[in-house]
C-alpha cells in the first residue's frame, strides 16, 4: 500500500515523498521589477522536505500581473533572482517547479500602466475589488477582449517564460489553468463569450490552454510539465454551465499528451470555491476526474494528514499538495511522520510584509 512518505516518480524525476508544497502567492517580491531575492530564497529553502515545491504563481509578462509584490519571469533580473531561489533549494536536496501565470482580467491597469487595461477572452468585468499597485482596494475595471491576432503572442509569452524558467534552473514548470485566471477564463463560459475558434464549444474554449501546453512541452519535454485546474471552483467570479463536460474533455486531452501531472483543487478549499460556491454539493474533483488521467494525479485543498493519508492509500490521488500547513510548518513532512503538533498559521501575515509570518515559523525540535 502506498503512503504519503513513499517516493514517487514524476516524469524522469524521483521525488522523496508525496507531500508537496502547493503554489502560494505571498506578495513578497517587493523589489523594484518584481524580482525574487534573498528572503524568498530562504523561505523556499526552508521547505525542501517537500517531495516537490511548486512555486508561487509567477507572471509571464507585465500584463500577466494582477497583484503587488508578485514575482515575474519575463526579465533577466527576474531570472537571476529566481536562480538564487532554485540554487538554495537544490543545495538542500529539494526539487522545485515554477508555476507560470497570467491573471487576465483579475488585474488593474496600475500594475501595467504602459499596457493599459487588463485583457480577457471577453470584456466582462469581475465582481469584487482588486488591489492596485499601491496596495489600495478599488473595483475591478472592465477588461479589454483579446483580439484573435494577439493570442499567438500570449502562447509565445508562455513559451518564453518556460525558457526563462530553464535558465533559472527550475526542475520543471506548472501551467496555471485554475482559479479564474486567464487560461481558466478561456475555459469557462461565464467569462468566455467569444464567437471565434477560441469560444463557444468546449473544444474551442480549451484551445488556448492546450496550445500553451503544447508550446511549453515542446521546450521542456512532457515529463517536466504539469497543469493546475480548479473544476467547480468559483474563486475570482468564475463558473461554467457544464463543468463535468468541460473538465472531462480537458483532462482527457492532457492525459493524451502524457504530461508529468495534473494538479486539481478540491472545491471545499477557500481558494477554489471562494467560500461561496455556485455549485451546490460540488463533488470531489479527485473522485470525479482521477480515472481520466493516466499520469500522476495531485490534489490540493484543505487536506489534513489523516485525509491525505486516506486519499493516497486508497489510490484516489498519487500525491497531496499542502498550502497553509506548509506556510506555518516548514518541516511539515517531518512533523507528519512524528505525529507532532503543528504550528498554527497567521492569516494576517499571508500576503505582503517581510520575514514575519514568512521565514520565522519554528522548526520542530529534534
Amino acid at each position: 500500500m502506498k503512503t504519503l512518505f513513499d517516493p514517487i516518480r514524476i516524469g524522469d524525476l524521483l521525488l522523496k515523498n508525496r507531500i508537496f508544497m502547493a503554489p502560494l502567492t505571498r506578495m513578497r517580491s517587493k523589489q523594484p521589477g518584481n524580482i525574487p531575492y534573498e528572503l524568498n530564497a530562504e523561505y523556499y529553502s526552508q521547505r525542501t522536505q517537500a517531495g516537490l515545491i511548486i512555486s508561487e504563481a509567477t507572471q509571464i509578462s507585465p500584463l500577466g500581473q494582477g497583484y503587488p509584490g508578485t514575482p515575474g519571469i519575463h526579465t533577466q533580473p527576474q531570472v537571476d533572482g529566481w536562480r538564487q531561489v532554485t540554487t538554495a533549494v537544490h543545495n538542500k536536496g529539494g526539487k522545485i517547479f515554477l508555476q507560470l501565470w497570467h491573471v487576465g482580467r483579475i488585474s488593474h491597469s496600475s500594475h501595467h500602466p504602459y499596457e493599459g487595461l487588463p485583457v480577457a477572452p471577453s470584456a466582462i468585468k469581475p465582481s469584487g475589488m482588486v488591489t492596485t499597485a499601491n496596495w489600495q482596494q478599488v473595483p475591478y475595471e472592465t477588461p479589454r477582449a483579446l483580439d484573435i491576432s494577439e493570442i499567438p503572442g500570449i502562447v509565445e509569452q508562455y513559451q518564453q517564460a518556460a525558457r526563462n524558467a530553464r535558465q533559472a534552473l527550475f526542475d520543471g514548470v506548472e501551467i496555471h489553468g485554475a482559479n479564474g485566471y486567464l487560461l481558466d477564463q478561456f475555459l469557462q463560459d461565464s467569462t468566455n463569450r467569444r464567437t471565434d475558434h477560441y469560444g463557444g464549444s468546449v473544444e474551442n474554449r480549451a484551445r488556448l490552454l492546450l496550445e500553451v501546453v503544447d508550446a511549453v512541452v515542446a521546450l521542456w519535454g512532457k515529463e517536466r510539465v504539469g497543469v493546475r485546474l480548479s473544476p467547480y471552483g468559483t474563486f475570482n467570479d468564475i463558473s461554467d454551465s457544464h463543468p463535468l463536460k468541460l473538465f472531462t474533455y480537458v483532462i482527457k486531452e492532457l492525459s493524451r499528451r502524457e504530461i508529468a501531472y495534473v494538479h486539481v483543487i478540491e472545491p471545499r478549499a477557500t481558494g477554489a470555491g471562494g467560500g461561496d460556491s455556485v455549485y451546490e454539493n460540488a463533488p470531489s474533483t479527485s473522485a470525479t476526474f482521477r480515472h481520466l488521467f493516466n499520469g500522476v494525479f495531485i490534489s490540493a485543498g484543505g487536506y489534513t494528514f489523516q485525509t491525505a493519508t486516506e486519499a493516497v492509500e486508497s489510490n484516489q490521488v498519487d500525491a497531496v499538495a499542502f498550502g497553509r500547513l506548509f506556510i506555518s510548518n516548514p518541516d511539515l513532512p517531518m512533523r507528519f511522520k512524528a505525529l507532532a503538533e503543528l504550528n498554527k498559521y497567521n492569516r494576517a501575515t499571508f500576503y505582503g510584509g517581510a520575514h514575519v509570518g514568512y521565514t520565522d515559523y519554528p522548526f520542530m525540535e529534534q
